[in-house]
């Protein structure tokens, strides 16, 4: 856990947050809900990449959430929301399912970064020149997508308005207070029927992640230090 406690603070009385991001890079890689073995031998796997995008200005759209707010205020950063999407229902691919920004990486995409930026400019009408790549983690292996995914931490400087750019991609766009994600109340897990493993999910009011996107929002969160103790076998069900 690196924690915001050794952060700096900024003139406003927040933490660096950028600083405190850069943590997330130098803390053991995730683990726990993110076991997933090497993708077979021989197959054909494609890179792909998501964004982490946290900044400010989001206030939570939950009882549970609002709650948490004083707790987070002592650690400056009561205000700090991350950009989720819900994927259309028609996709072949996750279809339904909350998520990152970010996609697969086209032939002539530089780096992880660029596909990450690229990808969600293209979903959510972002400007990627807002926008601070404080650096990437490790590829994970999905197999349902058969895709090595990198995600991409980012710091939003310069925040500009998002929504659904093409509703043949996304349902909805949204910016998500940590104060939401972070409450014990509107965290659970859940098993999927077809799938032998367990996941934690975000009851957001607005939609529920779960899967890899929880899995690595669980992490960031406890490696952030800004997580609390939660009911791990309380269960919640989602509908994919």
């Amino acid at each position: 856990m690196t924690g915001t406690g050794s952060v700096e603070r900024t003139a406003d009385g927040r933490a660096d947050l950028r600083e405190a991001l850069e943590g997330l890079l130098e803390a053991e890689a995730p683990h726990s809900w993110m076991r997933r073995p090497a993708a077979p031998e021989g197959m054909n796997v494609r890179d792909a990449s998501v964004l982490m995008l946290f900044g400010h200005g989001t206030q939570p759209r939950t009882a549970a959430g609002r709650d948490e707010l004083e707790r987070l205020d002592d650690l400056g950063v009561s205000d700090v929301d991350i950009v989720l999407l819900q994927r259309a229902s028609t996709l072949r691919n996750h279809a339904g399912q909350p998520a990152f920004p970010g996609g697969a990486r086209d032939a002539g995409d530089g780096s992880a970064a660029f596909t990450a930026l690229r990808e969600a400019e293209e979903e959510t009408g972002l400007d990627p020149a807002g926008v601070d790549v404080v650096g990437t983690l490790e590829p994970l292996y999905v197999p349902p997508s058969r895709f090595d995914v990198t995600p991409v931490v980012g710091w939003w400087r310069e925040p500009t308005s998002v929504a659904a750019v093409d509703q043949a991609e996304s349902a909805l766009v949204a910016r998500v207070a940590i104060a939401d994600l972070v409450a014990p109340g509107n965290r659970g897990t859940f098993s999927p029927a077809d799938r032998p493993f367990s996941t934690p999910v975000f009851d957001l009011g607005i939609m529920r992640p779960w899967g890899f996107t929880a899995g690595l929002l669980d992490w960031s969160l406890e490696t952030l230090g800004w997580a609390r103790e939660w009911d791990r076998e309380r269960t919640i069900h989602v509908d994919f």
